[in-house]
């Protein structure tokens, strides 16, 4: 497997393989001593959100904020499916065709950002549509278990 990894500006591209060969050793206080080509390196995890796939550690004294995307997260970021910028938040609109597996708001219903809104199954996988930001459920345009085109109207906000 494959990661992407955003440190700060930068990306550092690794594979399963470089993860399994650092040469760690965690400290009864939570360090990490990790040795990477006869360099010694303390490492401290001091925030993680393991949702979002993104951490900040303290690396010999010195902060980095991480977001790390694996292979799942590079080919939907590929195919254009990222639908975290895709979105507005008068209509949420179906970012590919497929089906509509679970609907997980109401009408009314006052959703912050990251909130999943609906479930679409298409090319075999289930795709969690979130918030992207703060609002209120004007309506549901679809129902459950039905086919939906792209571009097609699936939530209306207020």
């Amino acid at each position: 497997m494959k990661y992407q990894v955003n440190i700060d500006d930068s990306t550092v591209e690794l594979t399963e393989e470089m993860v399994q060969s650092l040469n760690t050793l965690a400290t009864d206080s939570g360090e990490i001593h990790l040795l990477q080509d006869n360099k010694s390196f303390k490492v401290n995890l001091l925030h993680a959100d393991w949702n979002n796939k993104t951490m900040t550690l303290e690396v010999n004294g010195e902060k980095f904020d991480l977001k790390i995307e694996d292979e799942y997260d590079q080919l939907v970021k590929k195919m254009g499916l990222d639908i975290s910028g895709k979105q507005t938040l008068k209509n949420i609109k179906a970012p590919m065709p497929g089906l509509v597996l679970d609907i997980l708001v109401k009408p009314g219903q006052t959703i912050q950002e990251g909130d999943q809104l609906l479930i679409l199954e298409a090319m075999k996988m289930e795709n969690v549509l979130k918030a992207t930001g703060e609002g209120v459920v004007k309506s549901i345009e679809v129902k459950k278990a039905a086919a939906v085109d792209k571009g097609q109207v699936l939530i209306e906000m207020e």
